[in-house]
């Protein structure tokens, strides 16, 4: 292992709480780096990552083509069964026909007239969660405001009942524990004793669908009729998880970078702001891919059968692709292609969504908490991979 690759320490405090000079060091010493503790390349470039999210050589998973043992991989553990058959039938890590059919599918149920129509409600859910806020004077916002916002709203399309979504957000939190490098065999327990709860209230509510029909996404994803009862599942599995880890940590180290650089965005140009803030500190920093062909990169062979870790916060800090304020907060940076959302047949569906979510909380915040500020220097979570903070405390 190289100095640039020793630099590279994802199960390090000091590393998760500022991987980016390690990005840099990775940058400019090649494009592809092995990285033995996870049997990973480390793909660091911008241009790099960008064309293969879109290589249709790589694949979230590998299994429409082969066995575990014609590629080279151990079966996962029986014990692992409930979490992998919940997420190896959502859209993510489906791959050919089976992810074209779909997300053809679910975009009948998700297409951009439902998700303008939830703007209202999500300005009306942001501006109670921020007025609490401010009402008692500061707080946690993860907590208070961050976690909430999209959980309800994601609850709200799937037609989750107000007095049921307690327990969502505890679900989710244990089954995206399995998506770190290396999890532990207790973060395994827990995803497995989330996906089998969650996997059973989510029948249990689909059946009460069935019986009465509502204006709800499960309610439209049954009237598709094209889905079998555990791709349903796994999709609506999906929407949270996906739907609420990239807004809760934009919405938290979003703020914590604000508030450290003492700037805030223009309220009149707060979209272009929120793309900003999505590309300086993206909360997923690294989206794996396997190799079904053989692939060349900068001179290195990455044979079929091994795995690529594209570094999305490298990607959205370099140089080469956003010059040499790559590493600087700009806030009217108009020219931002960031792969924070993805790229290819895997872009993020509900990419929409956040976007609507995370200019309604940041709006709120800049209206009516133009006095914001740090009350307690936040700690980082151990994970990575979903990279934020235990708690960000502010005071109003």
């Amino acid at each position: 292992m190289d100095a640039a690759d020793a630099a590279f320490d994802p199960w390090s405090a000091d590393f998760v709480a500022d991987p980016y000079p390690a990005y840099a060091r990775l940058r400019a010493t090649g494009r592809a780096h092995w990285f033995a503790p996870t049997r990973q390349w480390l793909i660091p470039h911008h241009e790099d990552v960008s064309a293969l999210l879109r290589d249709r050589r790589l694949g979230r998973t590998y299994t429409h083509r082969f066995t575990h043992e014609e590629f080279g991989q151990e079966p996962p553990a029986a014990a692992h069964e409930p979490f992998h058959t919940l997420n190896d039938h959502g859209l993510l890590d489906l791959e050919a026909a089976d992810h074209a059919r779909i997300r053809r599918l679910v975009s009948k149920a998700f297409t951009p007239r439902t998700v303008e129509n939830l703007a209202p409600t999500v300005r009306r859910l942001a501006a109670g969660l921020v007025g609490d806020l401010v009402a008692a004077g500061g707080g946690d916002l993860l907590a208070s405001v961050a976690e909430p916002l999209p959980v309800a709203v994601i609850a709200e399309m799937l037609g989750v009942p107000d007095e049921e979504r307690g327990r969502l957000r505890p679900w989710s939190a244990a089954i995206c524990g399995m998506f770190e490098l290396n999890p532990s065999e207790e973060a395994a327990r827990r995803a497995v004793v989330a996906s089998i709860e969650f996997s059973d209230y989510l029948r249990e509510l689909i059946a009460r669908r069935r019986r009465e029909p509502g204006d709800d996404l499960i309610s439209s994803l049954i009237a598709v009729e094209e889905l079998t009862e555990q791709e349903m599942i796994s999709t609506c599995v999906l929407l949270l998880n996906a739907g609420h880890e990239a807004t809760v940590n934009t919405t938290v180290n979003g703020w914590w970078t604000l508030l450290k650089e003492g700037v805030r965005p223009d309220p009149e140009k707060l979209s272009t702001a929120v793309e900003e803030l999505l590309r300086y500190d993206t909360p997923l920093q690294m989206f794996e891919r396997w190799v079904l062909d053989d692939i060349e990169l900068g001179g290195v062979t990455i044979p079929r059968g091994s795995e690529v870790a594209l570094l999305f916060g490298s990607a959205n800090r370099d140089p080469a692709r956003f010059g040499p304020t790559a590493d600087t907060l700009d806030l009217t940076r108009t020219d931002n292609p960031h792969v924070t959302f993805g790229a290819g047949i895997h872009y993020c569906l509900g990419a929409p969504l956040a976007r609507i979510e995370l200019e309604a909380v940041f709006g709120e915040l800049l209206s009516r908490a133009p006095g914001l500020r740090l009350a307690a220097e936040p700690t980082w979570k151990p994970g990575y991979v979903i990279r934020g903070f235990e708690e960000l405390l502010v005071e109003v």
